[in-house]
C-alpha cells in the first residue's frame, strides 16, 4: 500500500481535526529533501527495532519459561559475553566501513570499496577466531576457577564468535550503503527468531532444558544468519559497483579503525558491562532477574539506536562539505528525534513493566524498581542524541575515546562498589549514573570542539550564531 493510501485510510478512521497533521506527515514522508530521507530511514530503522524488541521479548520470555531462572541466567550471561567479544574482535573495522565507503563512492573509487569490504571481513573473522581459540585454551587450563555449569555454554559461545564478527561487518557495510533493512533485519529480526525456533524444536525432540541447548541453538542460528547475509550483501555490492581488483590501504584503515574500536568498544562495554559484572558477583538467578529488567527497559533505547543507525553516513557526508551550520541543524534534529519518542516510550514501558516481568515468571517482578532506575540513565543519553557518532565522523576519535574511558571507569567502579552492598539495585544505579556521566561529557565535548549545542531543549546554533562575524 502506498503512503498516500495509508494516509487516506487513517483519515477515515480518525477525527477530522487530525487531518491537517496527517497531511503534514504525508508531505514529510514524500519529500525528497535530505532531512526527509533521513527521517524515513530512521523510521524504518525504528520500526525494525520495535519489531525486534517484540521478537526478543517473546523469545526471552519463552526461553526463561523453558529453562527456569538458573539455566536462563547462565544462558544470558554467556550470550552477552559472546556478543560483546564478537563485536570487539572486529577492532573497529565494522564502523570504519561507514567512515570510508561513502567517500570512496563519491569519488568513484570502487576498487577501494572492494578492498575495504573484503579486508574488513577477513580481518574481523581472523581476530574472532584467534580470540575463540584463546578462550577455549583458557577454559582448559582454568580448572575449578570457572563454575562447571558455565563451561559447555562457553565452548559453544566461543565457536560462534567468527560469525558474530562477520555479521557486524556486514551490518556496517549495509549501513554505509543506506541499506537500512539489509543492515538491521538479520541481527535484530532473523537471528533471534531462529534462536527461539531452534531452541523450541530441540526441546520438542527431547533435548534437555538447559543453557547448553540454548547456546547450541544460538550457534546454529548465528551461522545461518551471517552466511545468508553475506551472500545477499555480496550480491548487492557486485550489482551496485563495478569492481576490477580490490585496492587495499590497510594501514590507512587500521589507523582510523583503532580509535573507532576504542570508542565503539567502550560504548558497547558501557552498555553491557553491568550484566557481566552482575554475573561475576551474583548467582545465575539474580543475573536472570537483572537481565530481564534491563532488556525490557532497553526497549526505550531502540529509538536512540534507530537514529544512530542512519545518521552516521549523513554526518560523514556533511563533514566533507564543510558546512558547519547545516551540520548543526541536522544534529539538533537528531537529538529531538531521539529524546521525545524515548520519553514517551519510557513511560509506556514503565506503565506495563510489572506485567512484562510477570511473563518471565513470578520471581522476575522483583526487577521492576530496576527498570525505573535505568530509565533515568537512558533518558539522559537520549537528551543529547548520537553525540559520539558526530564526534567520530568529525575526526574527533581521540577525544571520544577518553570520554568513554571515563564513563566506563565510572560504570565499573560504581558497580564494584555498589553491588556488594545493594545487590541488583546497586548495579542499576551504577549503570544509570554512568550513562548520565557519558551524556554530560558528550554534550561538553561537542560544544567545545564543534561549537554545536547538542541538547533537546536548546538551539544547536546558539554558539555559532554568537561567534558569526557581523556584516558591516
Amino acid at each position: 500500500m502506498s503512503i498516500p493510501a495509508v494516509i487516506q485510510f487513517a483519515e477515515k478512521l480518525l477525527p477530522s481535526s487530525l487531518h491537517p497533521a496527517f497531511r503534514r506527515l504525508e508531505s514529510v514522508l514524500l519529500s525528497d529533501d535530505d532531512n526527509a530521507q533521513s527521517r524515513r530511514k530512521a523510521l524504518i530503522a525504528f520500526a525494525i527495532r520495535v519489531v525486534s524488541a517484540a521478537i526478543a521479548l517473546v523469545s526471552q520470555i519463552i526461553q526463561a519459561r523453558i529453562m527456569g531462572e538458573f539455566e536462563y541466567g547462565i544462558f544470558v550471561f554467556v550470550w552477552v559475553l559472546v556478543v560483546l567479544a564478537g563485536n570487539l574482535s572486529c577492532l573497529g573495522f565494522h564502523a570504519t566501513i561507514i567512515r570510508f565507503l561513502p567517500q570512496y563512492q563519491a569519488l568513484g573509487e570502487y576498487d577501494s570499496i572492494r578492498g575495504l569490504t573484503h579486508t574488513a571481513r577477513r580481518f574481523s573473522m581472523l581476530m574472532a577466531s584467534l580470540l575463540a581459540i584463546a578462550g577455549i585454551l583458557l577454559l582448559q587450563f582454568a580448572g575449578d576457577r570457572i563454575e562447571a555449569y558455565y563451561v559447555m555454554p562457553l565452548i559453544f559461545g566461543l565457536a560462534t564468535l567468527p560469525m558474530i564478527a562477520l555479521g557486524d561487518v556486514l551490518e556496517g557495510t549495509a549501513r554505509a550503503n543506506h541499506w537500512t533493512i539489509g543492515a538491521l533485519s538479520p541481527t535484530y529480526l532473523i537471528r533471534p527468531t531462529l534462536i527461539l525456533l531452534f531452541m523450541v524444536v530441540a526441546v520438542l525432540f527431547g533435548a534437555p532444558h538447559t543453557a547448553t541447548t540454548a547456546m547450541q541453538a544460538a550457534l546454529l542460528a548465528t551461522y545461518v544468519t551471517s552466511l545468508s547475509q553475506f551472500a545477499v550483501i555480496e550480491w548487492r555490492l557486485r550489482k551496485r559497483f563495478s569492481f576490477n581488483t580490490g585496492k587495499v590501504d590497510f594501514l590507512v584503515w587500521f589507523k582510523v579503525a583503532i580509535p573507532i574500536f576504542l570508542i565503539e568498544g567502550f560504548s558497547f562495554l558501557l552498555t553491557n558491562s553491568d550484566v557481566v559484572i552482575v554475573g561475576l558477583y551474583l548467582d545465575p538467578e539474580q543475573v536472570a532477574v537483572y537481565f530481564a529488567a534491563s532488556k525490557t527497559m532497553a526497549l526505550v533505547q531502540f529509538v536512540y539506536f534507530a537514529i544512530k543507525t542512519v545518521v552516521a553516513p549523513r554526518f560523514s557526508a556533511m563533514m566533507a562539505q564543510s558546512d558547519v551550520r547545516q551540520l548543526a541543524v541536522f544534529a539538533g534534529n537528531t537529538v529531538r528525534w531521539s529524546f521525545w519518542p524515548s520519553l514517551l516510550m519510557g513511560f509506556a514501558v514503565l506503565l506495563f513493566g510489572r506485567f512484562l516481568l510477570m511473563l518471565f515468571g513470578e520471581a522476575f517482578t522483583s526487577g521492576y524498581i530496576l527498570m525505573a532506575i535505568l530509565l533515568a540513565g537512558i533518558l539522559s543519553k537520549a537528551v543529547v542524541g548520537p553525540g559520539e557518532v558526530l564526534l567520530t565522523m568529525a575526526g574527533r576519535q581521540g577525544l571520544c575515546v577518553w570520554l568513554y574511558v571515563v564513563a566506563l571507569a565510572t560504570n565499573i567502579a560504581l558497580n564494584v562498589i555498589l553491588i556488594p552492598h545493594f545487590g541488583l539495585v546497586g548495579a542499576a544505579s551504577a549503570t544509570a549514573a554512568a550513562m548520565m556521566v557519558e551524556a554530560l561529557l558528550l554534550h561538553l565535548a561537542v560544544r567545545a570542539s564543534l561549537g554545536i549545542v547538542l541538547f533537546a531543549f536548546a538551539n544547536p546554533l546558539a554558539i555559532l550564531d554568537r561567534t558569526r562575524p557581523s556584516r558591516s
